[in-house]
């Protein structure tokens, strides 16, 4: 990937405490080249960046909801020297997964929409597996803002397969067989979602560091990686993520 300009502004630390599940990394080539086998559904490119991420927040327009930033509106911004770094390796970030082939977007996000279900909200802030029809991988990372988290599978159980949160979906709509129901559950995308068991240690994906994830697929060899969007408060910083 294109080197960034380094300034005195660094915006990750050094330390970041991850599951055995986790394979670390140490450039873009092998986070794109390293596969998932065995207990491995998580690969992290561990780094430090430099540069003022938070300054390219301050410059970008208020909004509510999650905007998507263009990357020519991106090199536009009136930033510093050190914001400069940091569109540099927002950039070099985006192209980078674009000519490996992926659709990357950056995302200022304010807040997400918050599913109001009584008996299993299925927004982002639920522990939650991505999932596709063909086989593919999710890039994420965080520049600014609350981190996302990681879960073990080990550590977590399937909400659909909670007695009480099972009985309570299939009550809303008595009468469906075990097939019908199963497709209830997949179309409304209820057993994409996990919960911690008792002794669940969730991690931090920290700042700065770029995650490929395992996805459900057909076909896929291991299990997918759970994740979720960290909690956020009216008044809490803006969120940049790059997300693929």
């Amino acid at each position: 990937m294109p080197q960034v300009p380094r300034t005195s502004h660094l915006t990750a630390p050094a330390r970041l405490e991850l599951p055995a599940h986790v394979r670390v990394v140490d450039s873009f080539e092998d986070l794109l080249a390293v596969p998932f086998e065995g207990p491995c559904n998580a690969i992290c490119w561990k780094r430090a960046l430099t540069g003022d991420f938070e300054e390219v927040v301050r410059r970008l327009p208020a909004g509510e909801g999650i905007a998507t930033i263009d990357e020519a509106d991106l090199e536009a911004l009136p930033v510093h020297a050190a914001g400069a770094a940091a569109v540099a390796t927002l950039l070099a970030d985006l192209r980078g997964l674009r000519e490996a082939g992926h659709a990357p977007e950056l995302e200022c996000i304010e807040r997400y929409v918050r599913d109001h279900d009584d008996v299993l909200p299925t927004d982002v802030h639920s522990f939650h597996v991505d999932s596709a029809t063909v086989p593919t991988d999710t890039f994420l990372c965080c520049y600014s803002g609350a981190a996302p988290e990681g879960l073990s599978s080990a550590e977590a159980e399937r909400c659909v397969d909670v007695p009480h949160l099972r009985a309570a979906l299939l009550a809303r709509h008595g009468g469906l067989d075990d097939e019908r129901f199963a497709s209830y559950l997949h179309e409304r995308h209820f057993d994409l979602h996990y919960r911690p068991l008792a002794q669940a240690r969730p991690f931090s994906m920290g700042i700065g560091h770029l995650w490929r994830l395992a996805v459900r697929f057909p076909g896929s060899p291991v299990s997918a990686c759970i994740h979720r969007a960290p909690a956020t408060r009216p008044g809490d910083p803006r969120r940049l993520l790059l997300i693929s």
